[in-house]
Formats: C-alpha cells, structure tokens, sequence
C-alpha cells in the first residue's frame, strides 16, 4: 500500500476473522536496542487507544527482525475500499491544496483525535498530512502516533538523536531538543494546516538542516505570506498563528483550539464524502 521513511505497508487478511488488515512492517535491524524497546512501548500504548479519529492498532509481533504493526484497512462495509492519506490526496489530486471548507472538515477530525491523545497523556508527535488517514465515509484518523518519533528517539527523556526525513512539521523546541509536551504537536498541527492549504509545508524544498535554521531563526511560518490575498479567510489565518507561536506556552491547547471560530463552518465527515473524495479511485486502482 505504501512506504514510509522505515517501513513498508501492506494489505492482508486475517485469516481466522476474514477481515481485511494493513500491516506496517519495520526492519528493526536499522535500529539500535534501546530504540526498539520505545518503539514496542509506544505500540503497545497505541493499541490501548479508542477514539474514532485515531486509527486503532490491533496488535503487533515479531517475525524474525521484522516488527509487524497490524491496523484496519479504513474499509467501508465489506467493500475494503481505502482512500489513503491526505497527503496521498494532494498529490495526486489537489496540488495547489485543499480549500477552506474542506480544510476545516479534516483538521476538525484530526483536532478532536488529538484531543483525546492529549488528555490521555500522549504527544502524537508525528502530525502531518500523510499521517491523516480517510475513508470512503470521509473519516479521517490520525495514524502513526508514537511510531516515527520512537525510531527518532535516544534515552529515556525523549531527546531526538537524529533526524529522519524532513523536520518541516517540527515545532521548534524539539528542535533544539528541550524538553517538550503536547504543545509541540499543536505546531505541527498548524503547519499541517498550511501544507493542506497551499499543497506543502513550508521550507519543504530545502533540505533538512537548511529547515533547522530557517525555522529556529526566522519569524514563524504565515498563511498570509505564502497564498494570494483573498484566498482564505482572516479567522483561519489567525487559528494557524495561534498554534506557530514559537514560545509553546502562547499556544492553546487541543482542547480550546476546537472552540476556535474557524471551525464554526465546519461540514460532517459524509460531506467530504459526497464533495472532495467522490471521484476518486481506491488505492488499488491507482
């Protein structure tokens, strides 16, 4: 189904149930122990979560050197039809981004699913738009919450040792690897906001130290400086620079973010389905 930095999704059955899964397989041999015994935690921590926005994980096992991480296939009755993620959609879609109305049903989604990671005392970590996964319904869960950044992470405190792929997302204390919470993903979730908007996250075209630099020395990403005037409306430009303030404490938390007026205007999860997904083949078919 497709390949992420450290690992390889495929789709399978379940042979005993009958049921379509997506396994998520990772070579733990590129990885040193420590960080293995933080990436099992993290999945076993994931397994316990139960929210509609965040993409349950059934369980995992080992096989060989190969962790396998076994998930829904964001089937639709028995049809098994899965759209993939955001990102997935704007590339092959909406390369000039999403428009607002649209924008504000997956964020509303993807706000209440980290809602509830953060009252249950979890940082996602990872918040982009190829972590935003959709339905044919037009659900959208959040995914691989607690993966990538245990891959990333050395020692007990959560200091990141090294970078994979791009750090276009990464909010800037993590960054300088300070100590960090929940706010950090509320960073993320405003540059997300920007990549559904415009196609990319900013500084996507530079490489990942060139993004280090640009985002600890200059002013916080804006909406404003990178889409035409009009584009999109005062109160969403304003949500994003509530959650790219560069001091955490100045950024709301998740749970007053939803209260913002921006998601006033927001659609339910079937008028995504009905307006941006409509037409648009399943992952098999593409």
């Amino acid at each position: 189904l497709g390949y992420g930095s450290s690992a390889v999704v495929y789709s399978a059955v379940h042979i005993e149930h009958k049921k379509r899964v997506a396994v998520k397989i990772i070579d733990l041999d590129k990885f040193e122990r420590n960080q293995i015994d933080s990436l099992r935690r993290e999945t076993a921590l994931m397994a316990l979560s139960k929210h509609p926005h965040v993409l349950p994980v059934y369980g995992s096992f080992v096989h060989g050197s190969k962790l396998h991480i076994v998930t829904p296939y964001m089937a639709v009755g028995n049809s098994y039809i899965s759209i993939g993620s955001c990102l997935d959609l704007l590339k092959l879609y909406y390369r000039e981004g999403f428009d607002e109305v649209t924008i504000a049903a997956i964020l509303k989604q993807a706000l209440e699913g980290l809602t509830y990671l953060h009252k249950n005392g979890h940082i996602h970590r990872d918040v982009k738009a190829g972590n935003l996964l959709m339905d044919e319904d037009g659900l959208v869960m959040l995914a691989d919450f607690g993966v990538s950044s245990s891959l990333m992470e050395s020692g007990e405190k959560g200091v990141r040792k090294t970078f994979v792929g791009t750090p276009c997302w990464m909010a800037p204390e993590v960054m300088e690897q300070a100590n960090y919470d929940y706010k950090a993903d509320i960073w993320s979730f405003g540059i997300t906001a920007i990549e559904l908007a415009t196609g990319q996250a900013p500084f996507a075209k530079y490489p990942p130290l060139k993004v280090l630099m640009l985002t600890l020395m200059n002013e916080p990403p804006a909406l404003e400086d990178l889409t035409p005037q009009n584009k999109f409306s005062k109160v969403f430009k304003e949500m994003i620079a509530s959650c790219l303030q560069k001091d955490p404490a100045e950024r709301p938390s998740a749970e007053k973010l939803l209260l913002h007026p921006f998601f006033k205007q927001v659609k339910k999860p079937d008028w995504l389905a009905k307006n941006l997904i409509v037409n648009i083949p399943p992952i098999e078919n593409r």
